[in-house]
C-alpha cells in the first residue's frame, strides 16, 4: 500500500503531486530551516482514493491519522485532547497547483468545552481561550456542517453592540464566552444534535469536509476556468496551531517577496496584531502595510525580509508567504509562487534573470502567452473590478466601456455623434462589419471562440464577449435581461473584459496598454530561441504596418475579399458579377485593377523588405450580392413608389442572378481557385494589381517581395493551371517595365485531398500555407458556426472531443494530414516553404504542434504575433530539454 501520510520534517522531498502546493511548501521550508509548525499531510491519493470509494473514508486511514498525531504529540509536548496542555491542529487543503480561498480551512481544531479552559489556565488569557473557540465553532459549523458563517456574525455583533465595542478584538472574554456558548446552541438547534466535543471526531470530520471541499461550485468552477483535471484531487495538512490572537505581540499577515502589481523588488503586503489568518481576508478590520511592521516589530519584520529573501534564493521565484507572530516569535505557515499581474510577471522574470537568479529560457518559459497578450490590450484596473452580471466566452482580449447600441448602423451613428459604444447582437454577419469598426467592442448572446464576431475582433485587435446565453436580448425595445433581475437599456454604460468574458454594469476603470522595456527584453530573448518563424494576418496597410511592429517577419495571409468591402467597392463588384460574357467583365476588372493594386502598393510598402502572401479571392461570388429575399422587398418597395421599367428590370436581373448563385452548401460551392478557372480573368486581374504594384515599387527603390497564394486547391491539374497563368501574367508585365523581382506561387491547403496529393501539387506550388479553419471543418464534416452553435460545447463537456478544434488544432487528425502534406511535398521539393495561417497560428498549443511537425513559420492576426513569437520560443526550449509535447 502506498505511503498515506508524510511529516514535514521528512528526509526525502515528495513533490507537490502527492504532497499538494501547502504541503510540499511547507516540508520545503521545514527541510532549510525557517520556522514552521510541525504536522504532516495526508496525500492527494487519499483524496482520490476517497472519491473512488464513493465519498467515504479509506479504510486504516484513521489508524493511520492518529499514529501521526501521537508523533505531532510528542514533538510539541502536548497531548490532543487535554484539558491540561491541549494539542490544537489547524485542518487546511492543498492542492497541487494554487487554488486561493476555493477550498476549505479549520482553524483550532481540538478545542471543546474542557480544553478550551485548559487553554485559558495554560497561557493565563481567558480572552484568548474564549476568542479561539468562538472562532472554531462558527469555522467547524460553516465548513463541515453546513451552517452558514452569517449566522454566527451575527450573534458576534449582538455582543459587540451590547458591550458598546466596534472591533472584534475590543470584546471582552464574557462577552466572547457568550458568543461561543450561543453557537453551539445555535448548531443544536439547527441540527437537533450537539456540537460535537470529543476531539478525533472533530478532526476525522474536518479531513472529510477538506476532501468534499475538492468538489464544492467555486473549486470546480475555478478548475474549469484554470485548465485543472478534476482527478488530481487535494491533501490535507494537519499542522499545529500557533496563535496570532494571544496579545499585542502577535498577529498574522501575508507577504510577498516583491509586488504582485507591478514586480518592484520591494516586500509587499500586510498584516494584523491580535488576530487570525481569516481576519486579513474577511475584511472586519483593515490590515496595516507590512513596511509598519518594522515599527511596530522591528525585530520581526527584519527576521521577515531575511526570510522572503531566503525563500526567492531557493524557490527562484516571487513567493506568497503567510505567517503568524505569537508572543513575538515568527512562525512561517505557507509559501507558494505567488500570482501576480501580466506587468509584474515580465518585470519580476526579466530583472531575475538579470540577477542570475534564474536563466534567460526560465525566464522566457515563466511568462505565459496570455501573459503577453494582456499586455497588449486596454485591461480593467485590478483594484477596481467588480461582480459581473454575465460571464461569456473570453473571444477578444482586451477590455472596453461604452453606451449599449443594438445594431451595426446605430454603432456607426453614435460613434460618429463622439459617443464610445459597445455593439451587442445575438450573433455578427458581415453586414454589421461597419459597426464593428465604430465599436469599443463586442458582445454577443450566441457564436463561440471562433465565430465571426470572435474572428473579426482579434483581427481587429477589438475586445469581444461571445456566447453570453444568459443575457436575453430585446432587440425591438432595447433591453437585455441579465441573471438575477438586472436590466440594462440602450444607452446604458457597461464594461466588456475579452480577457476573461465577464461583462460589468457601469465604467470599470481601464488600464492603457503598454510594450514595457520588460516585456521587450522577454521578447527578445524568446526569438534568440525560437525556430519557427512568426508571420502575420493582415488585409491593410495599418494592419500591416502594425504587424511590423510586433515582430512580424511577414504577411502570411492577406485575403484579398476584404479590400472589396465598401460602398464603392462593393458595386464594382456587383458589376462585375452581373457581367454574362468575359468582354463584359473587362470594365468592372479594369476598375477593380486600378483599386487593387493600390491596396498592394500600401502593405507591400508598409512590409518592405519582408514576404508578404497574397491570397486570390476564395468566398463564393453570392457574397457580394443581396439576398434574395432582400431584393424581393427592393422590387416590391420599387414598385409602389412607380419607379421606372429600368429599374426594375435591373433589380430583376440581380435577383435571377442571386438565386442562380444560391448554393446548398457553399463553403463546398463554386468559390476559391474554382472561380479563377472558370473566370481566369478576374485571378488574372488580381495577379496583375499584384505584379504592377511591385514594380512601381521597385522602381521607387523599395523592395516589394510578394507571393500569390491560390485558395482551395485539391489537384494536381489545378495547381498546374493556376501557377502557369500566374507564371505568364507576371513574365509579361516585368518583360514590359524591365523588372527582375523574385516571387513565388503556391496554394493554401485546406482541401483534406490537397494534404494526401501534396507531393504532387508541389511540382507546381513553391510554398504551401495550411488553412486550418478550413482544413478542421472538412475534415471533420462541422461547419464551423453551426457545430459551435448548436453541439461542440456539449461534446467538450461530456468528453466526446478533449476541446474545440477550432480554437486548437486536432493534432491526430488535422495533425496527421498536415505532416504528411509536410512530409510529402519535401520529398518533390526540398527546399519547399510551409507554414499555417488560420486562426491556429495565434494558438500556443497549436503552435507547438506545428513545431514539432517541422513547419517554417506560423501567421497570425496582428495582435496575437507577440503570443506566436513566445509559444515558438516555448516549444524549441521545452524540445532541447526534452520535455515530452502533449497531443490532445
Amino acid at each position: 500500500m502506498a505511503k498515506r501520510v508524510y511529516f514535514f520534517d521528512d528526509p526525502e522531498p515528495v513533490g507537490r503531486e502527492l504532497l499538494g502546493g501547502k504541503g510540499a511548501g511547507l516540508a520545503e521550508m521545514t527541510r532549510i530551516g525557517l520556522p514552521v509548525p510541525y504536522g504532516f499531510t495526508i496525500t492527494t491519493e487519499v483524496c482520490r482514493e476517497y472519491y473512488a470509494l464513493g465519498g467515504k473514508m479509506p479504510d486504516g486511514l484513521k489508524e493511520e491519522t492518529v499514529q501521526a498525531m501521537r508523533k505531532v504529540e510528542e514533538k510539541t509536548g502536548k497531548k490532543f485532547g487535554d484539558p491540561t496542555n491541549p494539542l490544537l491542529v489547524s485542518v487546511r487543503s492543498g492542492a497541487r497547483v494554487s487554488m486561493p480561498g476555493m477550498m476549505d480551512t479549520i482553524l483550532n481544531l481540538g478545542l471543546n468545552d474542557e480544553t478550551v479552559k485548559g487553554l485559558a489556565r495554560l497561557t493565563s488569557n481567558e480572552r484568548f481561550a474564549w476568542d479561539s473557540y468562538r472562532r472554531f465553532v462558527m469555522m467547524f459549523s460553516d465548513v463541515v456542517l453546513g451552517i452558514p458563517k452569517d449566522e454566527f456574525e451575527k450573534i458576534l455583533d449582538e455582543v459587540k453592540e451590547h458591550e458598546g465595542v466596534k472591533f472584534d478584538a475590543e470584546v471582552s472574554a464574557e462577552g466572547l464566552k457568550q458568543v461561543a456558548e450561543r453557537s453551539k446552541l445555535l448548531v443544536e438547534k439547527e441540527l437537533g444534535r450537539p456540537f460535537p466535543q470529543d476531539v478525533w471526531e472533530q478532526l476525522f470530520m474536518a479531513i472529510e469536509a477538506v476532501f468534499r471541499s475538492w468538489n464544492n461550485p467555486r473549486a470546480i468552477l475555478y478548475r474549469q476556468l484554470n485548465g485543472i483535471p478534476d482527478d488530481w484531487g487535494t491533501a490535507v495538512n494537519i499542522v499545529e496551531m500557533v496563535f496570532g490572537n494571544m496579545g499585542d505581540d502577535s498577529g498574522t499577515g501575508v507577504a510577498f517577496t516583491r509586488n504582485p502589481a507591478t514586480g518592484e523588488k520591494e516586500l509587499y503586503g500586510e498584516y494584523l496584531a491580535n488576530a487570525q489568518g481569516e481576519d486579513v481576508v474577511a475584511g472586519v478590520r483593515t490590515p496595516k502595510p507590512i513596511k509598519e511592521m518594522q515599527n511596530e516589530w522591528p525585530q520581526t519584520y527584519q527576521q521577515l525580509l531575511q526570510v522572503a529573501e531566503l525563500l526567492e534564493k531557493h524557490f527562484k521565484d516571487m513567493q506568497d508567504m503567510e505567517f503568524t507572530v505569537e508572543r513575538g516569535k515568527l512562525y512561517m505557515l505557507q509559501t507558494r509562487s505567488g500570482k501576480r499581474t501580466a506587468e509584474a510577471a515580465v518585470r519580476i522574470a526579466s530583472e531575475m534573470a538579470q540577477e542570475g537568479l534564474i536563466s534567460k529560457e526560465d525566464a522566457v518559459l515563466r511568462i505565459t502567452p496570455e501573459e503577453i497578450n494582456r499586455l497588449l490590450h486596454k485591461r480593467i484596473d485590478h483594484k477596481a473590478k467588480g461582480n459581473p452580471v454575465a460571464v461569456g466566452l473570453a473571444a477578444s482580449p482586451g477590455a472596453a466601456v461604452g453606451e449599449v447600441v443594438f445594431s451595426a448602423d446605430e454603432a456607426v451613428a453614435e460613434a460618429n455623434a463622439g459617443k464610445k459604444v459597445i455593439l451587442v447582437r445575438p450573433e455578427t454577419t458581415p453586414d454589421d462589419l461597419h459597426g464593428m469598426v465604430a465599436a469599443q467592442g463586442i458582445l454577443t448572446t450566441r457564436g463561440g471562440m471562433t465565430s465571426h464576431a470572435a474572428v473579426i475582433a482579434r483581427g481587429m485587435g477589438k475586445p469581444a464577449v461571445t456566447g453570453t446565453e444568459s443575457l436575453r436580448l430585446d432587440l425591438d425595445n432595447g433591453i437585455i435581461y441579465a441573471p438575477n433581475g438586472v436590466v440594462i437599456k440602450r444607452g446604458d454604460v457597461i464594461t466588456l473584459d475579452g480577457g476573461t468574458g465577464e461583462v460589468f454594469l457601469g465604467a470599470l476603470p481601464l488600464v492603457e496598454p503598454e510594450m514595457s522595456k520588460y516585456s521587450e527584453q522577454i521578447l527578445a530573448w524568446a526569438d534568440e530561441f525560437r525556430r519557427l518563424g512568426v508571420k502575420a494576418n493582415a488585409d491593410t496597410p495599418e494592419d500591416a504596418a502594425l504587424a511590423r511592429s510586433f515582430g512580424a517577419e511577414g504577411i502570411g495571409l492577406t485575403r484579398t475579399e476584404h479590400m472589396f468591402l465598401g460602398p464603392e467597392r462593393v458595386q464594382v463588384v456587383q458589376d462585375m458579377i452581373m457581367a454574362e460574357t468575359s468582354e463584359e467583365r473587362i470594365k468592372p476588372l479594369e476598375r477593380l485593377l486600378e483599386l487593387q493594386k493600390g491596396d498592394f502598393v500600401g502593405i507591400l510598402k508598409a512590409m518592405d523588405g519582408l514576404p508578404v502572401t497574397i491570397r486570390l479571392l476564395d468566398p463564393p461570388l453570392h457574397e457580394f450580392l443581396p439576398e434574395p429575399g432582400e431584393i424581393e422587398e427592393q422590387i416590391e418597395e420599387a414598385m409602389k413608389r412607380g419607379a421606372s421599367e429600368k429599374e426594375i428590370e435591373k433589380l430583376n436581373k440581380l435577383f435571377r442572378r442571386a438565386v442562380q448563385l444560391q448554393e446548398h452548401n457553399p463553403m463546398m460551392g463554386f468559390r476559391g481557385c474554382r472561380l479563377g478557372i472558370v473566370y481566369p480573368e478576374i485571378y488574372e486581374m488580381q495577379v496583375r494589381a499584384v505584379a504592377e504594384a511591385a514594380v512601381e515599387l521597385k522602381k521607387q527603390g523599395y523592395n516589394p517581395r510578394f507571393q500569390i497564394m491560390h485558395p482551395l486547391v485539391g489537384t494536381e491539374s489545378e495547381m498546374k493551371f493556376l501557377a502557369d497563368m500566374t507564371h505568364k501574367v507576371v513574365k509579361e508585365i516585368f518583360e514590359k517595365a524591365g523588372v527582375e523581382l523574385d516571387y513565388k506561387v503556391g496554394t493554401m491547403i485546406e482541401v483534406p485531398r490537397a494534404a494526401l496529393v501534396a507531393g504532387d501539387l508541389a511540382k507546381y506550388a513553391e510554398f504551401f500555407s495550411f488553412g486550418t479553419n478550413d482544413l478542421t471543418q472538412m475534415t471533420y464534416a462541422y461547419s464551423r458556426d453551426d457545430a459551435e452553435g448548436k453541439f461542440l460545447g456539449h461534446y467538450v463537456e461530456k468528453g466526446i472531443l478533449p476541446e474545440n478544434p477550432f480554437i486548437t488544432l486536432d493534432t491526430q487528425g488535422v495533425g496527421r494530414l498536415i505532416s504528411m502534406a509536410v512530409t510529402e511535398g519535401r520529398q518533390t521539393r526540398p527546399d519547399i516553404e510551409i507554414g499555417i495561417c488560420g486562426e491556429h497560428g495565434g494558438d500556443p498549443r497549436s503552435i507547438e504542434f506545428c513545431h514539432r511537425a517541422g513547419l517554417d513559420y506560423v501567421s497570425a492576426s496582428p495582435y496575437r504575433v507577440p503570443v506566436a513569437r513566445l509559444a515558438a520560443a516555448h516549444a524549441a526550449i521545452k524540445e532541447k530539454r526534452g520535455e515530452v509535447f502533449r497531443d490532445k
